[in-house]
């Protein structure tokens, strides 16, 4: 046996060994874009069902009109997620209060706006309403809490909503001189004593300390209340109020009106206060309803209502998605120009992102404004400039003389440190945006960082491996496809 012969068995095995190891990586690659594929398919179909749909009765109807299929069961409809549409969009109410801050110190004003603004937020919620903008605003020495209730058209349903938010307060009994007083003055016509309850005085004790209510049934005379049971502060501030009052009586005030103003025996430790009155058993349980959404820390009064209608929004949500899929087609022809096959590869990787971000906006509920929107489009100019930091690079490996497969790896390879800086720097920036911008600019902020996420999983994954999905074997004959040329033995790039 010769020298040759020897060299030949033995590597053999090893080049055998490559190629199956070859073969496994491209199968493996196979079954992963396989299912990006398949991925795609179910975000396209849910972003837009009625594809599904019409489809699916079609072959529903083919299927009946064949005997032995009959019996079988019809393929059924794709599961409708509807876009949750913001009030510049859908259109609904607006709404102004402003706050009575009398009764509260300077230095907690801030906190009792806030408290304001947390319980109407969770007081809309309950009734469902789409992304409810709640927001506190202060103008000159005026305290005002604006809020935006998307789809809700009928304003007094919106007032209802916001207005049967109750405001509970404990009051004692003044004294016969207090009373006297004010009643005097409220008949010289003091427009300040007119404001004043000449029988009751405010206490600390109001509804933001409130841990919860229950309807009970009175052992003696079986008519309904309601159960108060207060937080930690508030059971010691009614211990001290039934302490320097037993014998005399305090009144409960829900929304400025007294409902019940029983004696005090003695004093109520444990924070536990009823509620009695001729309730009928509805309206025990409706007051405790009301009062367990949450109870208002400061009064709020109605300055301003108003009722958008969506007529303008539609005509700027058309504008918005004509200006993109203008954006978009010009994207997909440069790309395909410019960089011939890998711009085909970076569109279908595109429309697949495209389709994620949509779906992930219907599945998490994402408002969408005309600022979200925007968000979105710019992401998707995002997505491109990574697959051209890729197919730049790629070129450069080209004209450097490395062969194709090599220069595909190499461009990934150093393209993604460029990537990853860029978008990591704009995701602080959203970060920013979402924490300290108002409404209008987190819904920007919170498009654009999931269109920055989804796109940098379409351009290093979904676009690496529809590259390696298309380098069978050959490939380097068409090497003009990936902007590039053979000329004299020397790989040159357009």
């Amino acid at each position: 046996m010769n020298l040759k012969n020897l060299l030949f068995k033995s590597e053999a095995p090893k080049q055998g060994a490559s190629f199956s190891k070859k073969r496994a990586r491209i199968s493996n690659s196979g079954w992963v874009v396989l299912i990006i594929i398949l991925l795609a398919f179910f975000a396209g179909f849910l972003d837009y069902p009625k594809a599904w749909d019409k489809g699916a009765d079609w072959i529903n109807i083919q299927k009946n009109k064949v005997g032995f299929l009959q019996s079988a069961p019809n393929i059924p409809q794709f599961f409708d997620i509807p876009f949750r549409l913001g009030l510049d969009l859908l259109g609904g109410t607006h709404l102004v209060y402003e706050a009575d801050l009398s009764q509260i110190k300077e230095e907690n004003i801030n906190d009792s706006m806030q408290g304001v603004r947390d319980v109407i937020e969770r007081r809309v919620n309950l009734f469902g309403v789409t992304e409810p903008v709640v927001q506190v605003d202060t103008v000159g020495g005026h305290h005002r809490l604006i809020v935006e209730l998307a789809g809700i058209k009928d304003v007094n349903q919106a007032i209802k909503m916001i207005g049967e938010t109750p405001f509970l307060d404990f009051r004692e009994e003044r004294t016969q001189e207090e009373t006297d007083a004010i009643l005097e003055r409220q008949n010289a016509g003091d427009q300040a004593a007119l404001l004043e309850d000449p029988y009751f005085k405010p206490t600390l004790l109001t509804g933001k300390y409130l841990s919860g209510a229950q309807v009970d049934f009175n052992q003696n005379t079986y008519q309904p209340e309601v159960s108060l049971q207060f937080n930690d502060e508030g059971a010691k501030l009614f211990e001290e109020i039934t302490k320097n009052n037993v014998g005399k009586r305090v009144a409960i005030y829900l929304d400025g009106m007294p409902i019940s103003v029983p004696t005090v025996n003695d004093v109520i430790a444990g924070g536990r206060a009823q509620i009695t009155g001729n309730f009928t058993t509805e309206e025990a349980k409706t007051l405790a309803q009301r009062l367990n959404a949450g109870a208002l820390p400061v009064p709020i009064k109605l300055i301003n209502q108003e009722s958008i209608g969506a007529s303008l929004g539609e005509q700027s949500l058309r504008a918005s998605l004509l200006a993109a899929l203008i954006g978009l087609a010009a994207v997909i022809l440069f790309m395909i120009f410019w960089y011939r096959l890998p711009g085909l590869v970076a569109t279908v990787a595109l429309l697949i992102y495209t389709a994620i971000v949509l779906a992930i906006f219907k599945l998490f509920s994402v408002t969408l404004t005309l600022a979200g929107i925007a968000g979105f489009i710019l992401s998707i100019g995002m997505a491109v400039d990574a697959n051209i930091l890729i197919f730049e690079r790629t070129k450069e490996e080209l004209r450097w003389g490395k062969g194709l497969s090599g220069a595909i790896d190499e461009g990934f390879k150093r393209a993604w440190t460029s990537i990853r800086d860029s978008n990591m720097s704009s995701l602080i920036t959203c970060l920013i945006l979402f924490w300290l911008g108002t409404s209008i600019i987190k819904g920007f902020a919170l498009t654009l960082a999931i269109g920055i996420l989804v796109s940098m999983f379409s351009a290093i994954t979904v676009t690496r491996l529809f590259m390696k999905a298309i380098m069978v074997e050959g490939m380097e004959k068409y090497i003009w496809l990936f902007g590039g040329k053979k000329d004299r033995g020397k790989i040159n790039v357009n």
